[in-house]
């Protein structure tokens, strides 16, 4: 008999599998039907077989208006969502302008300092008719009401504007860094972001729960779902001791997946997950409302499994992520170029991942069915599998006091840190294949000409700030800023009122999140234990 071969997540995918596998297993209680309770098979009746998921490419790089011509480039190319990269300093609410941010402006994603940038950004692009998912998370309130603010513009009313915002700061503290604020006052800001957008642009998802980062940090698919979840019922938590009804936000809440090449093991993360968050939001938060139990995410295959080497090996890879994603139930799916692990895509790959997606949704039978998996001896164990481990994941979680208080104590980091240690120990050892790096390579690898981000960027930006700060009126920024500062020492008031007001005012971006650090505060990390 073959050796069984370990899972991503630990214990092994048995040689073959058959009906004992599902011995005293109740279809009625794991599966149900697609569209309903526990939604394993999917949230929606039809899948895609009435249309395909929502086709998204991430791009953003250089100047707001490089990043507008890439955006209406692939609209022209058929994407059906726009999705925004943003550079590390506005990530970190930092202006261009910043000491902390030289040599990193329009490096990994579009710089955006000010209502000036954002016009740029969607010039041309009626906000009205997209979708837009914005990866931002500690400065997530920001970019959305800059959005709406050049919606309000553009003629677009709030309620037209749909698209999502990452706002998972929790997940920054575990696997990503970018943070600014405590996690107390962030998820204060979470929850006023929560109670803006139900007021105010109620068709937008309010947060986007990832776990990819932490996938991409080195989480185990079960480490990955269980890390998420936890990370959702914080935030659940939050939402409602601040007073909201759990089915009045629930709905709009979204999450954020990896796609692996262990595509068996991934379309079972992807079932498990649904299953376990529809059990957790029914009979710990008393979910009414199915939407409420609804387990929406958006997928992006795994950058980190993308190589350098032989970097045309990656559209296979990517294809695979993405079936995988599609066979899971993705709502929404962004491919990688293949080219991300030497640069920024170029137009071309760009275009070679979005066309991936179109083979899978236009060319292949996979869409024709919903849940093509349902009732597999494999994939029904193996979600078992993935389910029991990331249970006693989020139980230990739980033991701790909640995902902030194991984030305090570095839990989450500590085991991550601990399994992407295994899996390079496999890789260095040649125990896990990884095809032209430790198996397969070539005596001499082929050249490449990546994209370069103009070194000039900085000094423009630079530049239109500023020109920026010569122009507006500088006592009704400090103003606004004084406004929003007082709302932030309350508890009460909502601060994305005060926080518009002063973008509108020409505040930038790093001005408004400093008027946030004087009165919140910066984080500190605390090392793992």
């Amino acid at each position: 008999m073959t050796k069984p071969r370990p899972t991503e997540s630990g214990p092994p995918i048995e040689p073959v599998y058959g009906p004992d596998a599902l011995a005293g297993w109740d279809p009625a209680d794991r599966l149900g039907d697609p569209g309903a309770y526990p939604y394993t098979r999917g949230v929606y009746p039809t899948m895609y077989t009435g249309r395909p998921w929502t086709m998204r490419q991430y791009a953003g790089f250089g100047t707001a208006a490089e990043s507008n011509a890439r955006y209406r480039r692939l609209i022209e190319h058929g994407t059906h969502g726009l999705s925004v990269a943003f550079d590390l300093p506005t990530q970190m609410g930092h202006d261009s302008d910043a000491p902390i941010a030289s040599g990193e402006v329009g490096k990994v994603g579009v710089a955006i300092d000010s209502i000036e940038d954002m016009r740029v950004l969607f010039d041309g692009i009626p906000l009205g008719e997209v979708s837009t998912s914005m990866t931002i998370n500690a400065p997530a309130a920001l970019l959305l009401l800059l959005y709406q603010l050049v919606a309000e513009e553009q003629g677009v009313p709030a309620e037209r504007l749909t698209g999502t915002i990452q706002n998972d700061v929790l997940k920054e503290y575990i696997a990503r860094g970018t943070y600014i604020f405590p996690p107390q006052p962030s998820l204060r800001l979470t929850a006023d972001i929560f109670r803006y957008c139900r007021a105010e642009i109620p068709r937008w998802n309010t947060i986007s729960i990832s776990g990819y980062h932490m996938a991409e940090a080195g989480a185990s698919p079960a480490q990955e779902i269980a890390f998420t979840l936890a990370d959702g019922i914080e935030y659940v938590r939050t939402a409602v001791a601040a007073g909201m009804e759990v089915d009045d936000f629930a709905p709009r809440l979204s999450f954020f997946f990896v796609a692996r090449t262990t595509l068996l093991e991934e379309v079972a993360k992807f079932r498990a997950a649904r299953r376990i968050w529809a059990r957790v939001m029914r009979e710990e938060f008393g979910a009414r409302d199915p939407k409420s139990m609804m387990l929406r995410f958006h997928t992006q295959t795994a950058g980190v499994q993308l190589t350098a080497q032989q970097p045309e090996v990656n559209l296979v890879r990517v294809a695979v992520q993405g079936l995988a994603a599609v066979l899971g139930g993705t709502q929404s799916l962004h491919t990688n170029s293949f080219d991300e692990a030497i640069a920024l895509p170029t137009d071309k790959a760009a275009r070679l991942a979005l066309r991936t997606q179109q083979v899978l949704a236009y060319e292949t039978d996979v869409p024709a069915t919903v849940d093509p998996f349902a009732g597999s001896y494999a994939v029904e164990s193996l979600t078992d599998l993935v389910e029991e481990a990331a249970v006693d994941l989020m139980r230990r979680v739980e033991d701790l006091g909640g995902a902030v208080a194991a984030i305090e104590h570095g839990f989450q980091k500590a085991e991550i840190e601990r399994n992407a240690y295994r899996i390079a120990q496999e890789t260095d050892a040649g125990e896990r294949v990884v095809v032209g790096v430790n198996r397969f390579q070539l005596a001499e690898e082929e050249p490449y000409e990546p994209l370069r981000v103009d070194p000039e960027i900085e000094t423009r930006q630079r530049e239109r700030l500023a020109r920026l700060r010569s122009e507006r009126d500088a006592r009704a920024v400090e103003a606004a800023l004084t406004e929003l500062r007082k709302a932030a020492e309350g508890t009460s008031a909502n601060v994305l009122y005060p926080m518009k007001d002063a973008l509108r005012a020409r505040a930038t971006v790093g001005e408004v999140c400093g008027a946030l650090r004087e009165v919140w505060g910066s984080y500190v990390p605390t090392e793992a234990f």
